[in-house]
């Protein structure tokens, strides 16, 4: 079985920044990561009913409840961390809170990322939480950062490519082995993995969660790197990355 490294795909588990340390300088071709958005403590404070709605939301369990300052040096140590092994022109994209977007600009811009654009992921099938009191929270928000450069691949193949990408939320197919609780769909990463690099390139994922990035980075015949900080989403990425090679053998 799979064990966490193989020629095409290595996973660790333990903190980004320092799991990051042991990468190669500019060896990276995209950085396409989903980090915790700073939100429990903001969410907890409005007396949110959304732990009642949905197991382990980051508003009812202690996962994202760090302090701003503490969010904003270890989102600073990972913009660092990714600027050194990214390649000249290497391409990163960050989900975010759209609260926090500013800040993560202005944490990458230090490390000396471009901002490209900020963009939308739109769930056409959101949880319909308090449908009656305001507007219902359809959609996630995405950074597009270019490090080194201002530009770099961008394989739209002569087709207009507009800043947002419409799906469902994850499906059942999707969490056979598991599920996180901010669990990204496969085609929503393998859009950004087709777009944003070519086939052999090394994707990096410092917050793996439950692998969908390396699921779609193994389907596009991409190579994989993903860190991990909770062991019980470790193995379900390993679980579910390692099911998904020995089909591809």
């Amino acid at each position: 079985m799979f064990k966490g490294e193989n020629k095409s795909c290595t996973l660790a588990l333990g903190d980004c920044a320092e799991k990051m340390h042991e990468i190669n300088d500019e060896t990276i071709d995209l950085v396409l990561t989903d980090p915790p958005y700073n939100l429990g403590l903001f969410m907890k404070g409005r007396e949110t009913n959304l732990g009642a709605m949905r197991e382990n939301h980051f508003a009812a369990s202690n996962w994202d409840y760090t302090s701003q300052d503490e969010w904003e040096k270890h989102m600073q140590l990972f913009f660092n961390e990714s600027a050194r092994v990214l390649k000249k022109g290497g391409a990163a994209i960050v989900f975010v809170s759209i609260m926090k977007a500013e800040t993560i600009i202005k944490l990458a811009e230090k490390s000396g990322f471009y901002y490209k654009t900020t963009g939308i992921w739109h769930k056409t099938n959101p949880m319909p939480r308090n449908m009656n009191l305001h507007f219902v929270n359809s959609t996630e928000t995405w950074i597009y950062f270019i490090h080194g450069a201002k530009t770099g691949k961008f394989n739209n193949k002569g087709k207009v490519i507009h800043d947002y990408f419409e799906s469902s939320v994850i499906g059942a197919s999707e969490k056979k082995y598991g599920k996180h609780p901010t669990q990204k769909p496969q085609s929503l990463m393998e859009h950004f993995v087709e777009l944003l690099s070519d086939e052999g390139d090394i994707i990096l994922d410092p917050f793996m969660g439950s692998g969908s990035t390396g699921v779609a980075a193994i389907n596009r015949n991409r190579k994989f790197y993903g860190i991990e900080l909770e062991e019980e989403y470790y193995n379900l990425a390993l679980h579910r990355i390692a099911a998904l090679l020995k089909k591809t053998k």
